[in-house]
């Protein structure tokens, strides 16, 4: 693995010049633009504090940025993950959460050496998106404290909090409310300005926020002392590692390395889309595993990719991985400059980045999608996963995900046969069917099994290997009864391809059930019902040309997914998670 690595540098960094790092050093500046107010809002949101976010940033861009699989992912604390961590810190405590995080990392670290990353390819959609809503639902309510400027005891679950605020009554701080509010409408508002591409609204939010509240009559609770040191005095040590809560610990830490390879390879799915570049999988799940052993002895909370961020990056130019070590040289900088000015951010105005956020990082366009056209298995499995990680311990709810997913693939999933056959131009012109130039690069698929989450990447995979973007393709369908979210997403996603690249998508002999849901979900309105045809052999004469009679490829995808493949993780859903460039989960 070291020296694919090692490989993988010499490709990224080869021609490597001026020009390139300019563009690497002012993506890694608006980067840290971004990620600062939230490292400050994640990090009191895990149950620490802004200096641990801070740390958690800095260090995460430099170890996991720097040794990870793929050139533009951004990592640091996540608001998907301090919702985990919250949980973990009232019951045990930063030292669990440190001891956690550093069992978390081993996993993770295991997971990639062993080149297990594909495991996370069999998560399907709904459920990731259910568990993202869940998390969403939890940050928001976890802010209520620093959205009314008080403080109630801690509990382990949010229902337990809730409860609280009815039961005992509270008196808000309404300097702290408007506070939050202020930072709420800028960062709605603020991007609608033609100068607000420059600042992202998160951050200009917090600038507003912290100079309204020197204003004599607001009293709102502030950040305080941040430390200009990335070692902080509350860290892990050998001799503070809580022995006794190990074995208890065992089962969140599960938690927390699932929920980092997800998010992991999530990004690094969503950003080698937007690239072209393939990610190494397995190289970047033992980045995450390294990181996140190391960054709890320096006082950091558990660290992930974040999309946002990486996002940010790539539309800001990024060219290789030192975009993200930029911005942690950034951060770190503004820590031993501007550490007193930090301290002064109220926390209203974190409370109100992390509601916006918490908003944004909902998949809208899943959710409606699953909804919108009735798609009975997305809809129990989103719903049950949500409800289960609100109303549950955060480890239960995934833990009820993967169950999910399981009974899914179980009642859905069958093999997924495909067969290849390349068109011979020779024989169309023999047939009288045009000339050979014309039918170059033209192929059928032979399709058997339904086209589900776990098995339809294989589709998705063979298309990518054995044909270009400009060849024209027949999907015989009449061997696929059903067809679910991410085969549709799939489907659309090839038809794109070859549209761009000047082919063409055909199918043929597809099943009345399968044509039903293809209607429904708008995929035929975007396709086009002309390129639809009863059988094979009126495709093929649409095309001009012939099958072969050169025995089937039939393609069996085994070993690491590439980007392209993890259609279950990727496609239409997560993708949308990127377009919000200037705030993150």
């Amino acid at each position: 693995m070291f020296s694919e690595w090692l490989e993988m540098l010499r490709d990224e960094f080869a021609h490597y010049n001026r020009g390139k790092f300019q563009r690497d050093l002012l993506a890694g500046l608006t980067v840290a633009a971004v990620a600062l107010p939230l490292a400050l809002a994640f990090g009191v949101a895990s149950g620490a504090d802004a200096a641990a976010g801070l740390v958690t940033a800095i260090l995460a861009g430099i170890l996991i940025g720097g040794l990870g699989g793929a050139p533009f992912q951004i990592s640091g604390p996540t608001g998907a993950m301090s919702a985990v961590l919250i949980v973990l810190a009232a019951r045990y405590g930063l030292g669990g959460v440190w001891v956690a995080g550093v069992i978390a990392g081993l996993i993770i670290l295991v997971t990639g050496a062993l080149r297990l990353g594909r495991i996370v390819s069999l998560i399907p959609t709904p459920v990731i998106s259910g568990f993202t809503s869940g998390i969403a639902v939890i940050i928001a309510l976890g802010q209520i404290d620093n959205f009314l400027g008080i403080k109630t005891p801690a509990a382990e679950r949010i229902t337990q909090k809730i409860a609280y605020y009815f039961v005992q009554g509270v008196e808000p701080n309404w300097g702290a409310v408007g506070l939050a509010l202020v930072v709420m409408l800028v960062m709605i508002y603020w991007p609608r300005l033609p100068q607000g591409s420059h600042i992202p609204g998160s951050l200009m939010g917090i600038v507003v926020a912290t100079l309204l509240s020197l204003l004599p009559g607001i009293d709102a609770p502030a950040i305080g002392t941040i430390p200009r040191t990335i070692l902080l005095e509350q860290r892990l040590t050998f001799a503070a590692i809580p022995w006794e809560n190990v074995g208890a610990l065992i089962v969140p830490a599960l938690s927390i390395a699932a929920l980092g390879a997800i998010e992991s390879l999530l990004c690094a799915a969503v950003g080698g889309n937007m690239t072209g570049i393939r990610p190494h999988n397995n190289i970047e799940l033992v980045a995450q595993g390294l990181g996140n052993i190391l960054i709890p002895f320096f006082g950091g909370v558990p660290a992930t990719a974040a999309i946002a961020r990486t996002s940010v990056a790539i539309k800001s130019g990024s060219i290789t991985r030192l975009t993200s070590v930029i911005h942690s040289l950034a951060l770190l900088a503004i820590v031993f400059v501007a550490a007193p000015l930090i301290g002064r951010v109220p926390l209203a105005a974190l409370a109100g980045v992390l509601l916006v956020t918490a908003w944004r990082m909902n998949e809208w366009h899943a959710i409606h999608f699953f909804f919108g056209k009735r798609l009975k298995h997305a809809m129990i499995a989103f719903t049950v996963t949500l409800a289960a990680t609100v109303l549950l311990d955060l480890t239960q709810a995934i833990l009820i995900g993967f169950a999910m997913s399981s009974l899914i693939f179980m009642a859905q999933m069958s093999e997924l046969q495909i067969s290849r056959r390349p068109v011979d131009g020779a024989q169309m012109a023999a047939a009288g069917h045009g000339n050979n130039h014309h039918h170059d690069n033209a192929a059928v698929y032979y399709l058997s099994g339904p086209l589900f989450f776990a098995a339809v990447r294989r589709l998705h995979e063979a298309v990518e290997k054995h044909d270009p973007a400009d060849a024209r393709l027949i999907f015989s369908m009449r061997g696929v009864p059903l067809i679910d979210a991410t085969g549709i997403a799939v489907l659309r996603e090839i038809f794109h391809r070859q549209h761009a690249g000047g082919g063409d998508l055909l199918l043929a002999g597809v099943d009345s059930r399968v044509e039903s849901l293809l209607r429904r979900s708008g995929f035929l309105d975007e396709f086009g019902p002309q390129r639809i045809y009863w059988g094979t052999d009126e495709a093929i004469v649409a095309l001009g040309a012939k099958v072969s009679l050169l025995p089937p490829v039939v393609e069996d995808m085994t070993g690491d997914l590439s980007h392209e493949a993890q259609a279950s993780l990727v496609f239409a859903p997560h993708a949308e998670r990127a377009e919000h460039a200037e705030t993150d989960f």
